[in-house]
């Protein structure tokens, strides 16, 4: 694979991670990060759920959450998400403080409000390499099942730019095509590092 990947969502927890998966599994070069202030998982109500800081282990979440209510953890696909999770990194990183990180090529946002921070933090940041960033947002709803098919979705895309011969040359064509063939429609945006 000639690209670097990040996926990005709110809480480094369900999409990005779902696509992080299944394109390292793939053989891709891929991370995955959350715009969040806190990384949030659902809990036994709307107002009360469970808050956790970034680089908090996945480890720690699930066996924090398995002592809590296991029944409900397992039902709602909470414990089974971050086992998944466990299996692909340690912690949830959080985007904004992933510059030690280095450079990516393509970074795919999963909501439009966190495309927004991603291309925010881009151009706060000294762009000193002078060299090209395109950010696609591509939007999932925040369950489980969405989660599965987005993942499908940004694999193929990713597949379809890694497949160009110059992204920066086609860009416009592989929006259109996957417009096209999965009536979804993709918002992009060029940065620099």
């Amino acid at each position: 694979m000639k690209y670097r990947y990040a996926m990005v969502c709110s809480s480094n927890q369900n999409r990005s991670m779902e696509a992080h998966s299944l394109l390292k599994k793939q053989g891709f070069d891929v991370s995955s990060y959350g715009t969040g202030a806190h990384v949030k998982l659902p809990g036994p109500s709307l107002r009360e759920p469970n808050v956790y800081d970034f680089g908090t282990p996945y480890k720690q979440m699930f066996d924090d959450l398995r002592r809590k209510d296991p029944e409900l953890y397992k039902r709602n696909g909470i414990l089974p998400m971050l086992k998944r999770n466990l299996s692909v990194k340690l912690a949830p990183q959080r985007w904004q403080d992933n510059a030690a990180d280095g450079s990516f090529d393509i970074v795919l946002t999963f909501e439009e409000k966190v495309f927004d921070m991603v291309v925010e933090d881009l151009h706060s940041r000294d762009q000193v390499l002078m060299k090209t960033v395109l950010i696609i947002n591509l939007e999932v709803k925040d369950n489980h099942e969405e989660a599965a098919i987005g993942a499908r979705l940004a694999l193929d895309l990713c597949q379809a730019i890694e497949d160009a011969e110059s992204w920066e040359e086609s860009i416009d064509d592989i929006i259109v095509a996957f417009e096209n063939k999965h009536r979804r429609k993709l918002l992009y945006s060029i940065s620099f590092y």
